[in-house]
């Protein structure tokens, strides 16, 4: 037989797109369009039901950036279409690649009934099949003229990532508006040679199953007559009845395939929108639900079912009723889908805390499962805090996009700093938009790395990022899939019924131990600083604030403040959505982020403020409050206390030039430039900096990455640096302690305080930064004359090793890294610690000194500012501050302690009395994280601790209260079911832990 595969092929794909498609609405006429736009932000949806709005016509413009439109369509049913299927086409204007990322609409009917969304793919709303024509059909949509922000050139700089400056011009044009008939018959066509057609081009060319398939399909073909699609459809489907019914082979992959839309809560598009985008996708999927018996849809993020039940309850009522059903399935028990390396340890689990409570408060449901598709990457503290809360899955595909590595499991437990181990799957279709394609399902069979040993994989299917979920023809090639020859098999599976099967057939998984680093998006640990500090304050100031409300409700009987903490909690929670706290998302959002965290930090001073006045009573005792987890000055922690000051610094001129400031602890000697030249520690007989170099020193790299901008740092930045050595000012300052700094450098200006305090081991170093550069990196420089393999950065409850050596391609792709409050270095018995207030990218290289020292230099570089231009063109544009510490001599405990301190100064205030401690620690490895009252209103007074030195430990937690209960919890504050609880005697509870184990215990007080 002759080879004529590819003109039967070009022959399927032409027919489809020219004849058979169009054929699916064979008939079709104009619907009657009126249109009101609403000014400024959306209005309620009575309001716009009840406006007046203007005939309109297709081809007209509308939607200025960000607008909101009420359209109106109006029409009648002819007499000649009853008893056929009649739908509504209404195409906004809408670019069929870009669901998500363009306008998009919410069907209304005029009693405000919603009916479904509006989006590329799914443009369609049934009116149903009259049994009598004269029907007649209105209908509202709310339409929303989002921009397209990632156009054809995906990441040039645009204004329209912000009402301020995006402009009034219309972005569409209104394309269709038209009443249709709906032949299933050819539609059903359409999906049978579309699933063919792509099975077809997965198999070999030498499998006898593919040239079954295109004989079947050229018998199709034959059948259509092209003038008459409609009337030839049926006949033409008998024909592919033979290959669409063998089954699969016994030994065929199993995809469990759960609806899904993956929807960022802010990214291209502001908070307010994605409120809108949420109840789009929702109303999209309960109709959906309705039409499919087998299919069922699975929706993550707290947050977003919260601003469906707030802004939409008619849409609400929907999804409660398909939840109770059980094929609407609440997922992740995370109150979003977070970032996960830069939030905090207690925020971490905070997470998992309103984020499994809203799911069992509403519906009863305790989600097993941690959802995070789209996360850059995954902290190696993450597996005991999804442990912590009662959860014991993960779900990710994102580190599929490394670009250096290919992970080498699919399905594997992730063993975190503490030991715990997670049962882990990624979905080999690498992405969490699969459109049920049979390129999509090959690829995830052919990608499955677990082969011979397990045969189940998810697959999260329906648009997302900007929402719009699983479409009716997703659905429809899944049927077909179910089973079937030379295909995967499919099965709508909720998530929990996927991962019973994945774990019961692969018990004994590989192993994956630290953290799951991915090799991208590095530039998103310091993008948009002033995010990044906004976050970080509020993590701590919401710990001084359940502290000093707790230990004031004890004591004085303080209203203890339960909803404005968990209403800020849930705000902050919010922000750390993996495209705010990244900093990847448009202007909009970032200017709404800065304004939120600066009302946050009013709101949580005012509380920590009066809870203080109440402890400490009217007079005029001066009294430091230490809300650290560790004692200073005196003051231990969590309490007040007057401080106690010992020692003093000289400021003298040094020798050549410049200024040495000595403390008799550390000696640090600043030269001409003003740079760091010596850091003397003077017990040690040890000096901190390498040889000939300098630190406390900025550099400057160009910066523009092949792709991503905001996200993406590449490793070739490196090739180009500017040291910024000149300085304009170098004054000693009055107090004799510190050295201030001034340099100019492109458009910007920075000033640094060098500042060593008296009796401490520390060099503190404020810098700030007027910055206008554009597409620059700007870095803080510490080389330091220390030989080490390794180095620990912070993480949730605990701290990580990286090795500093690039002996393999794993290790040479992790140019940048994430910490938290340290990064610690060291020989045996001596190391250094850097310490910060609000930065987390930094990196750590190496080097051998040539000559005759031969010594080793070890570099440690804080990442500052950066300035990329998409998605927003402005980024970190302005004075930014952040304070950083350098500690010679450090152990690990030190930089534990020192990175508590630098986050939580001191607050002073006169009082009547000193405080008492709340809850103590007598062991500096036992940090205690979280010091609150029970959030079931009880009174019971709830404290968080972990191991932090990487040890084991035993330690002796003291009330200061009388305790009449212990009991061990998990994250959501309830017993742990076989947990012994540790003995209470008094005041005094012995504890026992593991290396960076974590616990939590709840205190009835007697």
């Amino acid at each position: 037989m002759h080879d004529d595969r590819t003109l039967v092929e070009g022959r399927l794909r032409r027919v489809l797109d020219e004849r058979i498609r169009p054929a699916v609405y064979p008939e079709s006429l104009p619907l009657g369009v009126a249109v009101w736009h609403a000014p400024g932000e959306p209005v309620p949806v009575g309001e716009g039901l009840a406006a007046r709005p203007e005939p309109v016509a297709v081809g007209a413009r509308w939607g200025a950036p960000w607008g909101t439109s009420w359209f109106r369509v109006t029409g009648t049913v002819p007499q000649a279409w009853a008893g056929r299927t009649v739908e509504a086409i209404l195409d906004l204007g809408f670019d069929e690649s870009m669901p998500g990322f363009q306008c998009e609409g919410l069907v209304y009917r005029p009693d405000g009934t919603p009916v479904k969304g509006l989006n590329p793919r799914t443009p369609w709303v049934r009116v149903g099949a009259p049994a009598e024509g004269g029907e007649e059909v209105r209908l509202h949509i709310e339409a929303a003229s989002n921009p397209v922000i990632m156009g054809p050139r995906p990441f040039a700089p645009t204004p329209l990532g912000d009402p301020r400056t995006a402009g009034g011009e219309p972005q569409y044009t209104l394309t269709r508006m038209d009443l249709a008939v709906f032949d299933e018959t050819v539609w059903q066509l359409v999906i049978d040679l579309e699933v063919l057609g792509e099975l077809m081009a997965e198999l070999p060319v030498d499998s006898p199953r593919r040239w079954e398939i295109l004989r079947a399909v050229e018998r199709a073909l034959d059948a259509v007559d092209l003038q008459d699609v409609g009337g030839t459809a049926a006949g033409a489907r008998s024909r592919l009845t033979g290959v669409l019914s063998p089954p699969a082979v016994p030994s065929a992959h199993r995809v469990s395939a759960v609806g899904h839309a993956h929807i960022d809560s802010a990214w291209l598009w502001p908070l307010r929108e994605t409120v809108r985008k949420v109840a789009r996708t929702a109303a999209n999927m309960t109709a959906l639900l309705d039409d499919e018996p087998d299919f069922v849809f699975a929706m993550s993020q707290a947050q977003q079912w919260a601003w469906v039940k707030e802004h939409r309850p008619e849409v609400w009522a929907r999804v409660k009723k398909a939840v109770a059903e059980g094929r609407f399935v609440p997922a992740g028990g995370m109150w979003v889908e977070s970032d996960t390396n830069m939030p905090g340890s207690e925020a971490m689990a905070r997470q998992f805390v309103h984020g499994k409570r809203f799911f069992l408060d509403e519906f009863g449901i305790e989600n097993e499962e941690a959802w995070l598709p789209d996360t850059f990457g995954f902290a190696a503290g993450l597996p005991q805090i999804i442990k912590a809360a009662g959860s014991k899955y993960l779900l990710t595909q994102k580190i599929s996009w490394s670009q250096t590595n290919t992970f080498p499991h699919h399905t594997f437990r992730w063993e975190g700093i503490d030991g715990t181990r997670i049962f882990t799957h990624f979905p080999p279709a690498d992405t969490y938009n699969c459109a049920m394609t049979g390129s999509e399902l090959a690829h995830a069979v052919r990608s499955f790395r677990e082969k011979g040993a397990a045969r189940h994989s998810l697959a999260p299917t329906g648009w997302g990022d900007g929402g719009g979920g699983t479409t009716r023809e997703m659905v429809a090639r899944a049927a077909r899939l179910r089973d079937l020859e030379g295909s995967p098999t499919v099965t709508w599976e909720t998530p929990r019924e996927f991962f019973a099967k994945a774990a019961a057939e692969y018990p004994d998984a590989p192993v994956w131990a630290g953290e799951l680093y991915l090799e991208l998006h590095r530039a998103t640990l310091t993008s948009q600083a002033q995010t990044k500090q906004g976050n970080r304050r509020s993590e701590h100031l919401l710990r001084e604030a359940e502290l000093w409300a707790a230990t004031a409700a004890v004591r004085t009987g303080f209203p203890y403040p339960y909803q404005e903490l968990d209403r800020v909690w849930k705000t902050v929670l919010l922000h750390q959505f993996h495209d705010i706290l990244p900093g990847s998302s448009i202007a909009w959002v970032h200017r709404e982020a800065r304004a939120t965290y600066a009302r946050i930090a009013g709101e949580l001073t005012g509380v920590i403020e009066a809870a203080q006045r109440a402890l400490a009573g009217e007079g005029g005792l001066p009294l430091v409050f230490n809300a650290a987890p560790h004692a200073r000055s005196g003051v231990p922690a969590g309490g007040a206390r007057t401080p106690v000051t010992e020692g003093r610094t000289t400021l003298t001129a040094r020798p050549g030039g410049g200024h040495v400031l000595d403390n008799g602890l550390l000696r640090i000697e600043i030269d001409a430039r003003g740079l760091v030249v010596s850091a003397y520690d003077v017990g040690a007989d040890r000096e901190t900096i390498a040889p000939g170099l300098a630190a406390g020193l900025l550099q400057l790299h160009p910066d523009l990455p092949n792709m991503w901008d905001a996200w993406d740092v590449d490793a070739f930045y490196r090739h180009s640096v500017t040291d910024l050595t000149d300085a304009d000012e170098i004054t000693p300052g009055e107090d004799g302690t510190s050295v201030r700094i001034v340099r100019a450098f492109g458009s910007s200006r920075a000033t640094q305080v060098l500042t060593l305090p008296a009796g401490e081991r520390r060099l503190l170093l404020d810098t700030e930064v007027d910055w206008h550069e554009t597409e620059k990196f700007l870095k803080l420089a510490f080389p330091l004359d220390l030989h080490a393999d390794r180095y620990a950065s912070e993480t949730q409850f605990g701290h990580v090793y990286r090795p500093t050596h690039t002996n393999t391609s794993w290790e040479t792709a992790k140019f940048e890294a994430c910490n938290h409050r340290f990064v610690h270095l060291a020989e045996p018995g001596w190391g250094v610690a850097l310490v910060n207030d609000a930065t987390y990218g930094h990196d750590v290289t190496r080097t051998v000194r040539g000559g005759h020292d031969g010594g080793t230099t070890t570099t440690v570089r804080a990442s500052l500012l950066r300035a990329p231009r998409f998605p927003d063109p402005e980024t970190d544009q302005g004075v930014h501050r952040f304070r950083h510490a350098l500690l010679p001599g450090a152990g690990i405990g030190d930089a534990v302690r020192e990175g508590w301190r630098i986050n939580l100064p001191e607050r002073r205030l006169s009082g009547a009395r000193e405080v008492v401690p709340l809850v103590t620690s007598d062991r500096d490895a036992v940090v205690i994280t979280a010091v609150k009252l029970a959030d079931d209103g009880g009174g019971d007074v709830v404290v968080r601790f972990h191991e932090a030195h990487g040890g084991r430990a035993r330690a002796t937690l003291t009330a200061g209260f009388a305790v009449a209960d212990v009991t061990v919890t998990d994250l959501l504050e309830r017993p742990l079911a076989g947990e012994p609880a540790p003995r209470a005697e008094g005041d005094r509870i012995a504890v026992r832990l593991r290396p960076f184990q974590l616990m939590t215990l709840r205190l009835r007080r007697a």
